[in-house]
């Protein structure tokens, strides 16, 4: 099945990333991206409580607020470190980092994207369902928890020769 080419503004490190990958590779404006989140909806709601004129209190708990928060600004954060392994804002450190994992993995012998158990089918599933999820958090939140093949870029440039491969 031929895969969908999508010009971007940087280069593709990854169309489909696993989520601990997407996570490993956060940046300190992201985990501040949760920190503003988890503090920003309980201060919104205290606020909001202050503000009704009515003497009706509605108890807000402050630490719901907070779970919300955490999770709203974690999703963001996720969505906006997905963006950069997709190329669609300034992805230079993670490709820097990309390169030496990936170079790292391929020089021990390592797959690249790692193991899976499940057979291909499942694994070619899964990439369908996860591929561009992170643009759909809103509705369903959905990670990528497969490792698969299906990364849309060249296993040539981290050292991989895939004459070898096709040998074994």
């Amino acid at each position: 099945m031929p895969q969908k080419v999508v010009t971007t503004p940087y280069p593709l490190i990854d169309s489909d990333p696993h989520a601990f990958r997407v996570i490993r590779y956060f940046r300190p404006s992201d985990y501040a991206t949760v920190a503003a989140g988890t503090a920003a909806f309980p201060a919104a709601l205290y606020f909001w409580d202050m503000a009704d004129p009515s003497n009706f209190r509605l108890r807000t708990s402050l630490r719901f607020g907070g779970l919300l928060g955490f999770i709203g600004g974690f999703m963001l954060a996720y969505q906006r470190s997905s963006f950069r392994f997709w190329g669609w804002s300034e992805n230079r450190r993670e490709e820097e980092m990309d390169l030496a994992e990936l170079t790292q993995r391929a020089k021990d012998g390592k797959s690249l994207y790692g193991e899976s158990n499940q057979p291909l089918w499942v694994q070619g599933a899964a990439h369908s369902n996860s591929a561009f999820s992170q643009l759909k958090f809103h509705a369903f939140p959905w990670f990528n928890l497969v490792n698969h093949p299906h990364h849309g870029t060249d296993p040539a440039k981290y050292g991989v020769d895939m004459e070898e491969k096709s040998e074994k």
